[in-house]
């Protein structure tokens, strides 16, 4: 049966059935990270978000180019426009060139994502390998009337493009709401407008990140990395533009702009933004000092933790919520988290130790469809993670002897299983150990139980009582089934 995927378009802010431009092909378009610290919880929601698309998209017949940006330019410390480059800052302040920088923090972030099973995108176009590509998009913007330039640096002009065009339909504002809101900043002498952003910045002379331009030897403003690398990627119209609802504005609403002065129309068919993840109610993030980088989360590392939490906890944890929901971090949450994932991955392993009956006493037929409605709706992963909760009932009632279940209905099982917890939520089973001694310590528990089974049967009944409290006294649940035993480890 086709699946018709329907999303949540931030710009017309309603639902909208996903028909891309170029069907079967599928451009999207992620904002990824700045590289000059190590990646946080923060970092992990986007990219398991548009992972999940991702995967899904490809999954339903589409082929997808997924670009995912590295931002190493541009993004200054205190403002859009103003302040130092962090890259450049974090560069001076260890003594090393900013690519070292880019070099050790990308490395990291990208360990962390093969950790949380994010895969990788088509292309990953980093900002400073594309300083030609953004002076382009800055001419063309000057010839089209929108941009001026004032001491050897360019701006946008807000104003003259809001008379032509709407500046501020994505974010919903309007120019007098950014320009009461816009702060008085050093430097903003050379604006006509204090609302007006930089599309290229002469460097100071202290400023080690510069290039030469039509204009002066400077670095791109920071929103025009998207849109240059977008448009030389996927065209002057693609599918999906994507990342963290905290950049709708400004950084989406100015690529919007630029895109349309540029070109004269709108590059993006359909944003999406996934919403953010707070501490206590307050959003996480590098600027307030209050993240957990996502090693931290894997160690147990930070005083906040109460425990190590494995990658697909985290994984876990954020598919679900909704990712258009707030997310609040708690030890809790994340432990009821690792909970139920553990609950989830028993079923899985389960479905190979039932042996098919002849008929089933189950109903298996409807279950598939509802993790493809639940996806179609707007990639409504807390509910896909429902129903196979569901699913993983049907399963702990057969292998307790409940329910029957047949050839035909176990494959179809298998297979549901399969597809949405491993392909499409992309969770995977996980080692406790890099060096495997939880697999090895598995099967020693799985051979002690296996000869209890035959002490059992030898009615040696000293033997399976001693070995099952042994057992037991070590923190092991141990469940007879009428196909031999399941066994768990209490925390």
């Amino acid at each position: 049966m086709e699946q018709k995927l329907t999303v949540y378009n931030t710009l017309h802010r309603k639902k909208e059935l996903f028909v891309p431009l170029h069907a079967p092909n599928v451009g999207m378009y992620v904002c990824g990270p700045t590289v000059y610290g190590d990646a946080h919880l923060g970092h992990a929601r986007p990219a398991i978000t548009f992972d999940v698309l991702f995967r899904y998209l490809t999954h339903i017949g589409y082929k997808v180019r997924y670009v995912r940006n590295i931002t190493d330019v541009g993004h200054l410390e205190h403002d859009a426009d103003e302040g130092e480059d962090k890259i450049a800052k974090k560069a001076r302040l260890d003594q090393v060139e900013p690519m070292e920088v880019v070099q050790y923090y990308l490395n990291r972030y990208h360990k962390a994502m093969e950790a949380l099973n994010v895969l990788s995108p088509s292309i990953e176009p980093h900002a400073s390998g594309h300083i030609i590509e953004q002076i382009e998009l800055v001419q063309r913007i000057l010839d089209n009337g929108y941009a001026y330039e004032s001491e050897g640096s360019v701006y946008f002009d807000v104003a003259k493009y809001n008379t032509d065009h709407n500046y501020g339909k994505l974010s919903g504002r309007n120019l007098d709401d950014v320009l009461n809101t816009t702060r008085e900043l050093d430097g903003q002498s050379e604006k006509r407008n204090p609302a007006d952003f930089a599309l290229w910045k002469k460097a100071q002379p202290e400023h080690i990140m510069r290039w030469p331009s039509p204009w002066s030897d400077g670095f791109p403003g920071w929103h025009a990395e998207c849109t240059a690398m977008g448009r030389k990627y996927l065209g002057e119209h693609f599918d999906i533009h994507g990342g963290g609802m905290d950049l709708v504005f400004p950084h989406h609403e100015c690529e919007i702009a630029q895109s349309v002065a540029s070109q004269g129309d709108d590059m993006v068919q359909y944003w999406m933004h996934n919403n953010m993840i707070t501490i206590n109610g307050t959003k996480m993030g590098k600027s307030l000092g209050n993240f957990i980088t996502l090693d931290e989360f894997f160690e147990g590392s930070n005083k906040i933790l109460a425990q190590a939490y494995t990658p697909m906890t985290i994984r876990f944890f954020i598919l679900q919520a909704h990712y258009r929901s707030t997310v609040d971090f708690s030890n809790e949450a994340l432990q009821a988290a690792e909970k139920g994932l553990q609950r989830l991955m028993e079923a899985i392993d389960a479905l190979d130790k039932i042996t098919p009956s002849a008929q089933s006493n189950i109903d298996v037929s409807t279950l598939r469809q509802k993790c493809y409605d639940a996806m179609n709706d707007d990639m409504n992963t807390p509910i896909v993670i429902a129903h196979l909760f569901d699913g993983a009932k049907m399963i702990n009632n057969v292998i307790a002897g409940n329910n029957t279940i047949n050839e035909a209905d176990l494959k179809e099982l298998k297979e549901i299983f399969h597809l949405f917890s491993f392909e499409v939520l992309g969770l995977k089973e996980e080692i406790g150990s890099s060096d495997g001694r939880e697999a090895a310590y598995g099967r020693v528990v799985d051979m002690l139980l296996e000869q209890r089974v035959k002490a059992k049967a030898n009615k040696d009944w000293a033997t399976s009582d001693l070995i099952r409290n042994e057992l037991t006294a070590l923190g092991f649940e141990i469940k007879d089934t009428k196909d031999g035993f399941e066994w768990r480890l209490n925390k």
